[in-house]
Order: structure tokens, then sequence, then C-alpha cells
């Protein structure tokens, strides 16, 4: 998710966990508590995204080694409990650490939790796995998720009601499960669709449209193809219009033990493109965007009579249009299944 996000939820965990008991315990400096327990609860809820920073080398393992380490449920609870030490001194209150260190660990392993319902992949289980969870059912920024934790942080905080920030997560939370429930709905309909028009389905991703919860882009593999759909729950009726692009799998033979090539075809879980530009190779991750931009596409190789792999990757791709993109997707939102902008 994206940095106000996250920030947001560990400040509520951090209100609801620490500043609530030390509120009650000394009304005085309740404010004081109140303002210590969401700014180091904020700090815990976005260190875990400090490894952008960290240059791999080149943007294909920049991509694939984000969300790595400083999102590992492992490393994460034994960072805790010094950072927990350290928070509860600097904020006067080391006879209390028990206490900041539930607040500062559930802050920081949150993160990657809430990372892990985005489409994007994280790796939860290093050092034991490496494999990126993915649910998907939630987009990398969402307003209706966002909201309730920022109003009820600013509740506490203005009015020293610590259970307001309690309330924002539980309605975030219920906002996580809505969107799992709707995914689960959209993917029957969409292996209906898939039934009735005949489609050879090798894997099929559900994932949200930008912003919302209701219209929600449907992704099919077939064996030379790869298809993309769009449903909103307030369709009419429950059908889904596929468009049919060529996967590039021509151009797998030559690619195969180059490494940039079998990093994303792994990581992206399958749902990737391939297609010659010039004389580039060209791969997309195609769970990110939407035809025909994909914010993760990378050259990385060039062709002559055989692919022969760049020295560094490139990344060419580009997010869609938004001034394009954002009339379309309000008016599929409430309905109108008139066809993307390509």
């Amino acid at each position: 998710m994206d940095s106000l996000s996250q920030a947001a939820l560990g400040a509520a965990i951090g209100v609801s966990v620490v500043g609530w008991r030390r509120a009650r315990k000394d009304a005085a400096t309740g404010a004081a508590w109140l303002w210590k327990a969401a700014a180091w609860g904020a700090l815990a809820g976005t260190l875990p995204d400090l490894d952008v920073f960290i240059d791999h080398g080149n943007p294909v393992l920049n991509m694939v080694l984000h969300r790595a380490e400083t999102h590992a449920l492992f490393w994460l609870t034994l960072f805790s409990l010094p950072f927990a030490v350290i928070a509860a001194g600097l904020s006067g209150s080391i006879a209390a650490w028990r206490r900041w260190w539930l607040a500062m660990w559930l802050a920081l392993i949150t993160h990657p939790l809430l990372d892990a319902m985005t489409v994007y992949g994280t790796q939860l289980a290093l050092p034991f796995s490496d494999h990126p969870y993915a649910v998907g059912s939630i987009f990398i920024i969402d307003p209706l998720y966002t909201l309730p934790l920022l109003i009820g942080v600013a509740i506490a905080l203005a009015r020293r009601h610590p259970r307001a920030s309690t309330l924002g997560l539980v309605l975030s939370t219920a906002y996580l499960a809505w969107s799992a429930l709707a995914q689960g709905l959209v993917r029957n309909i969409a292996d209906d669709a898939i039934a009735v028009q005949r489609i050879n389905a090798e894997r099929v991703l559900v994932t949200p449209s930008p912003f919302n919860t209701v219209a929600w882009r449907i992704v099919v593999m077939e064996p030379d193809h790869y298809l993309e759909g769009y449903y909103s729950l307030l369709d009419a009726q429950r059908t889904i219009r596929f468009d049919r692009f060529e996967r590039g799998r021509v151009l797998e033979p030559e690619l195969r033990g180059i490494d940039a090539y079998e990093r994303l075809s792994r990581f992206s879980r399958g749902f990737y493109a391939l297609r010659q530009d010039g004389a580039r190779v060209l791969i997309s991750d195609l769970r990110m965007g939407q035809e025909p931009t994909y914010t993760f596409t990378f050259a990385i190789a060039e062709r002559a009579s055989a692919a022969r792999a760049l020295d560094l990757p490139q990344q060419v791709g580009s997010r869609p249009d938004i001034e394009r993109v954002l009339p379309w997707l309000w008016r599929r939102i409430g309905g109108d299944t008139a066809p993307p902008p390509r």
C-alpha cells in the first residue's frame, strides 16, 4: 500500500495499544502520550518501505527484491524488540516497554500483511521461503481504506479519545474483508464467463481497478494469448467482454536462462507478456497497469538472429494516462460497459 496508508495504520495501532492505556492512567499528560504513540506507530509503519532506497544494481532486481527482508515477518519480529525499547526509552516510559513492544511489533508486521493484500507480491516468509504472497483484493491506493484510519487518529489526538483510532482500525479492517469478499464474487462471475465463452484459461487474475473495489479487472492467460476484461458490481448483467492480445510466447525459447526473464516470469506468477520493439525484447508484468500501458515493463534482451541479454535491463514501462483513464473508470464503476481507452 501507499506510504500514507501504512503510516496511518501504524499510528492507529500505536494510539490504540499504547496511548489508550496511558491516557486513562494520566489524563493530565494524556494528549502528549497520544501524540508520542501516534508518531512512533507511524514511524514503525513506514520503516519497512525504506528498502526502496536500496539499489540492487538494475531495475529488475530493484522490483523483485522490493518487499523482501524488510517485509519478512521473522526479521521484523526480531527487530521489534530493540526498536520498542528505544521507543519506550525516548518516550520516557521504559517501565512500560512490554506494551510498547506489542504496539511496535503490530505496527511493523501489519505493514507487510497489508502489502500482501495488494497484487504486487510480498515475501512474508523469508528467510524460509521467497514466495511472493499476493491476495490482490485491494489497489495500492484506496481512499476508503485510508480515510477511516486518518479520521480515527485525528479525532483521537484532537479530543483525547483513543477509541476513535480503534474504531478506525475496525472499519479499515472490515473494508479489507469486504475487498476479499468482492474479489471472490467477481472471480465466480469471471469463471462462469470463461466457461460460457470456452476460453482455454491457464490462470486467472481478478484485481480491483484503481482507487475502488467496485470495478474489477480480469486477466486470463491462454497458451498463446492473454485476455483483459472488466466487471463492475453495478453492471446490469453478469457478463464480461474480453479483449485478446498476443503473449509473445515465440520469444520464450531464446530468453530461457536470461536472469531478468527468469526472475520476472516467476515473480509475476506467470502473468507476463513478451514483445519485440525494434531490436529490443520487452517483458511486461500484466498485473499492474492496463492494456497497453504497464508500469513494470523492462527491456531485457536485444535480438538480431537470436536474443542476447542486455548488460543491464532497462525499465521502459509507464503508468496509464490518468486524464484518459479516470473518466472512463468513473463511468465503468457505474455500470457503463464501454471498453477502456487504448
